[in-house]
């Protein structure tokens, strides 16, 4: 496939997703660049590390300015998880630190999961 076929075909998932599918592939998103970044620090590429944790960073931020903190409770938890792990992505972007990119990714896995969850059974 093409690299312009690729980014058709993906352009085309975007537009078509659910709000719920479209959270799914953010978490996605953010733990394959949580992965790359610490496989670059790993090989010593800190440049392609530091990246792919700014991609990672966007991506929580992306979801902390999109919650509606009007929604009471739930959404100020998630808020407060989302910054926690932004700044886990932060410290270990400054640190060079897998162990930080490993627990930003355990977090990511289990809210992805649980959105998944939740997804399925709203469909």
């Amino acid at each position: 496939m093409s690299v312009h076929a690729y980014q058709v075909y993906k352009q085309t998932q975007v537009q078509t997703a659910s709000q719920g599918e479209l959270l799914l592939m953010l978490f996605d998103g953010a733990i394959r660049f949580a992965h790359q970044a610490r496989q670059f620090i790993h090989s010593g590429d800190l440049a392609a590390a530091n990246a792919k944790l700014i991609r990672a960073q966007d991506i929580m931020t992306e979801l902390m300015v999109s919650l509606d903190l009007e929604q009471g409770e739930l959404a100020e938890n998630l808020y407060k998880l989302y910054d926690f792990i932004h700044d886990c992505l932060v410290q270990a972007n400054i640190k060079k630190d897998v162990d930080l990119i490993d627990q930003a990714i355990r977090f990511l896995t289990e809210l992805r999961d649980t959105w998944r969850q939740v997804v399925a059974k709203g469909s």
